[in-house]
C-alpha cells in the first residue's frame, strides 16, 4: 500500500511540473514568432536560411532574415524552399505543429486536426485507427483490432467522431466526442466511451483535463473516468508526455499511468513510455512498454 501511495505522488508530483512549465510557455509564447509568412530555403551546402522573400526570378532568390537581414541566394544553389505554415521558427530552424498534438499517447485533448489534415496510428502492431480533419472544427477516426487474421476470431471495430472547439484561440480549447464500437463475430450492442477534454496551453506545451463515461451493453458506466495528460515540447524533435487514468468504484479508487516521451522521424512519430496500473493493496511493481507509431498525411 505504500508502495502505491509513493507511485501517485510522484507522478503527481510530474503533472505539476509538467503544468507549471507549459502555463510559463504558454504565457511567453506570444513573443514566439508565427512562421505563417516566412520561408524556410535550404542550400546544397546544407545551409538553410528562414526569412520573408523580397524578390525571387529564376537567377536569385532576395530573403530578408531577421538573423542575416537582407540576403541574396542563387537559384542554382537552392534544393529547397519551402514555405512556413504552422510553425513557429526557434533555435534558428523551423518547428512545425505536429499533426499528433490532438491526442497524446491515447486520449485525445482539446485540439483536432484542421481541414484535410489526416494520420495513421498504430499502437503495438494490432490497434489501427486513421483519423481525418473533415473542417477546421470536426473530425473522425475510424479503427480496428484485426483479429480476424487469427483463425477468424472476433473483430473490434469503431469510430470516434470529434468536435474541437476553441474558447481562447491557442489558449484554451474544449474537445467533446466520442469512441463508438462493435464487435463483429459478437452479438450484442456497442461499446464505447463519451469525453469532453479541456485543453490548457498551445498545440505543443499543454495541460488537459476529461472526464468521460464508458458505456457497453446499452448501459452506461455509474462513475466517470477522469483523464489527466500533458505534453511538453522540449527540442525540436522530442516531447515528453503523460497520460493518467483514475476511477472510483464504491469508493476505491483505482487508475493507469503512463509516462513517456514522442520523437519525432521527418513529421512521423514514435511514442514510447511505461505504463502501470495503480490499486489500493498493490505493493509490487507491475511496469508495461508502450509503443506507438503515427504517420500524419498533411494537406498540401
Amino acid at each position: 500500500m505504500q508502495t502505491t501511495i509513493l507511485k501517485i505522488k510522484f507522478w503527481w508530483a510530474f503533472l505539476f511540473v509538467l503544468i507549471a512549465a507549459a502555463g510559463a510557455m504558454a504565457q511567453n509564447a506570444e513573443s514566439t514568432p508565427k512562421a505563417d509568412t516566412l520561408y524556410r530555403v535550404e542550400t546544397n551546402d546544407g545551409n538553410v536560411f528562414i526569412g520573408e522573400i523580397i524578390s525571387m526570378d529564376k537567377e536569385k532568390v532576395v530573403l530578408q532574415s531577421e538573423a542575416l537581414g537582407t540576403i541574396t541566394l542563387h537559384q542554382k544553389f537552392i534544393v529547397k524552399i519551402e514555405q512556413v505554415v504552422g510553425a513557429e521558427v526557434a533555435e534558428g530552424d523551423v518547428w512545425y505543429r505536429n499533426l499528433q498534438s490532438a491526442r497524446y499517447f491515447f486520449a485525445p485533448n482539446g485540439y483536432g486536426l484542421k481541414k484535410g489534415e489526416s494520420y495513421y496510428q498504430n499502437i503495438w502492431v494490432f490497434y489501427n485507427q486513421y483519423s481525418v480533419g473533415i473542417t477546421d472544427r470536426f473530425s473522425i477516426g475510424v479503427g480496428m483490432v484485426p483479429l480476424f487474421f487469427f483463425n477468424f476470431a472476433p473483430t473490434p471495430i469503431w469510430i470516434t467522431p470529434k468536435f474541437s472547439i476553441p474558447l481562447a484561440e491557442d489558449r484554451i480549447n474544449l474537445g467533446v466526442g466520442a469512441l463508438v464500437g462493435y464487435v463483429i463475430g459478437v452479438e450484442g450492442a456497442p461499446f464505447g466511451i463519451t469525453f469532453a477534454s479541456v485543453t490548457f496551453g498551445p498545440h505543443d506545451k499543454n495541460v488537459s483535463i476529461g472526464l468521460g463515461y464508458a458505456f457497453a451493453g446499452g448501459n452506461f458506466a455509474s462513475a466517470p473516468v477522469i483523464n489527466i495528460g500533458g505534453l511538453l515540447r522540449v527540442s525540436r524533435k522530442s516531447y515528453l508526455m503523460t497520460e493518467n487514468y483514475f476511477v472510483a468504484v464504491d469508493g476505491v479508487v483505482g487508475g493507469f499511468m503512463i509516462f513517456g516521451a514522442r520523437s519525432m522521424i521527418n513529421r512521423t512519430a514514435i511514442d514510447y513510455g511505461l505504463g502501470f496500473p495503480v490499486a489500493p493493496g498493490m505493493d509490487g511493481f507491475l511496469a508495461m512498454p508502450w509503443l506507438g507509431l503515427t504517420v500524419p498525411f498533411q494537406k498540401k
